[in-house]
């Protein structure tokens, strides 16, 4: 009888090699990364589209939109020694921040559509009401001659001026003043609304306006009273409180919701007046209540559902996916004696990343739960279909099925329990690992055999 060719005997060995099967499934595994990689770059630009439509959007109706002040801003000559040792005078200005600071806002929230994507857009009437105390220049190491209180002048700091509806009359003291764009420095803030104003010598200055306001996504306010106390309410059922401060009483219903923050001075690292940029925060910087210098707080007004958040964190459960699912054919070969060939792996691995690809298209026209139902039946529609013909038994199939259908089901609860996310995917895992061990407690792993 002949020996069997070295050839022979190298393809008998490759064939029931436990071990060179499991390395052949971890480079398939390998090479599923790279579709997995591509998904979640698609997603990035997904996201991207939909940024460049929410900005298309508010570069005309207005920009998340920073609310500061207002400040009066009184200017004075500096001396200075240039390179020639002559004396230059040279305009400066000092600011001087409201003694109390009293705003209420109410929001009127509309959804924009560009294509498929939503915007969400408010008009804001916001009454800023407060008090100065008179401006101290000396205490700010000014000579009385230097100062120029004649040009003396009130600004408002506003993000994108695009967005005022309507004039800003402002009553002070007892002289009606109306702002008018443009500001004289540009200190505090790199945009906003600025009028002169005459200061008469009283020991307080109170004033009172009201601001039209139109902007995207989100409102924010910087604390330059020495007391500043901010009220909010909008009928938009999703916001969320950002910035420097949270409020300091909330209510939250699905009819909307009503906020309130108070500050004062100790709050924050600025006094209450000083020189040229004493704040020392980045005036050009568009969002400035996201900078610690400003202490700025406010809401952001969010989509109920961010679909692509929810399938960004869905894709990330991928690579678990097809280890399983693979795992599961290995253990159908080892336990059943049903080969399966690579080809067929790489094809089931292919489906479950198609299945993400779908997530992704259904979920920008559907909300999120309903995408992920369609996607999963689909999928395991093509799944099951595919598995029959590899396994010949209606037993098996149904079992391979279930299991997955189980694991789109306990992946959804997943993204669901964020807070909880860590504990349900451990028990997952560990009940996971405690089947395959009960099952696989009588393999012969030499011979590849039960």
């Amino acid at each position: 009888m002949d020996q069997p060719s070295l050839f022979e005997r190298l393809n008998a060995w490759a064939r029931r090699s436990v071990t060179l099967k499991l390395f052949s499934i971890g480079i398939l595994i390998l090479l599923l990364l790279i579709p997995s990689t591509m998904i979640q770059s698609l997603v990035y630009e997904r996201q991207s589209i939909r940024a460049s439509a929410v900005e298309e959007v508010s570069s005309k109706w207005g920009r998340e939109q920073t609310v500061a002040g207002p400040v009066i801003t009184l200017p004075y000559l500096e001396r200075r020694t240039n390179e020639k040792g002559q004396v230059e005078l040279v305009k400066q200005y000092a600011h001087f921040l409201p003694d109390e600071l009293n705003v209420s806002g109410d929001l009127k929230t509309e959804e924009r559509h560009r294509g498929i994507h939503v915007v969400v857009l408010y008009t804001g009437k916001i009454r800023v009401q407060g008090r100065f105390k008179a401006p101290d220049i000396g205490s700010l190491g000014i000579a009385a001659a230097d100062a120029r209180p004649q040009e003396a002048s009130m600004m408002l700091g506003i993000t994108d001026m695009k967005g005022i509806k309507g004039d800003i009359n402002l009553r002070l003291n007892d002289t009606n003043y109306s702002f008018g764009p443009g500001l004289p420095a540009k200190d505090l803030f790199a945009s906003g609304a600025s009028m002169p104003i005459r200061l008469t010598g009283d020991t307080t200055y109170t004033f009172d306006f009201t601001l039209d306001l139109n902007g995207s996504s989100a409102l924010h306010f910087l604390p330059f009273g020495r007391t500043t106390s901010v009220t909010l309410k909008s009928p938009w059922a999703s916001p969320s409180f950002e910035g420097y401060a949270l409020p300091e009483s909330r209510d939250v219903q699905t009819s909307g919701f009503t906020a309130t923050w108070k500050m004062t001075q100790l709050n924050r690292n600025y006094p209450q007046q000083g020189l040229g940029n004493f704040i020392g925060g980045n005036a050009d910087e568009y969002s400035l209540a996201n900078q610690e210098a400003y202490a700025g707080f406010g809401v952001r007004l969010l989509l109920p559902v961010d679909h692509y958040t929810e399938t960004y964190r869905s894709v990330k459960y991928c690579l678990m996916f097809i280890v399983i699912t693979f795992l599961t054919f290995f253990f159908v070969e080892i336990l059943n004696k049903r080969r399966i060939h690579p080809i067929q792996y790489l094809l089931v691995g292919f489906a479950i990343c198609l299945f993400y690809v779908l997530l992704l298209s259904i979920s920008e026209h559907l909300n999120f739960g309903k995408s992920y139902l369609i996607a999963c039946l689909a999928i395991l529609g093509l799944i099951t279909y595919y598995v029959w013909h590899i396994f010949h038994n209606r037993k098996m199939t149904l079992v391979f099925s279930g299991l997955l259908a189980l694991l789109y089901g306990f992946f959804y609860s997943l993204l669901q329990l964020e807070d909880y996310a860590l504990l349900l995917g451990s028990l997952g895992l560990f009940v996971i690992l405690g089947t395959i061990m009960y099952l696989t407690r009588k393999v012969d792993w030499y011979a590849g055999r039960s």
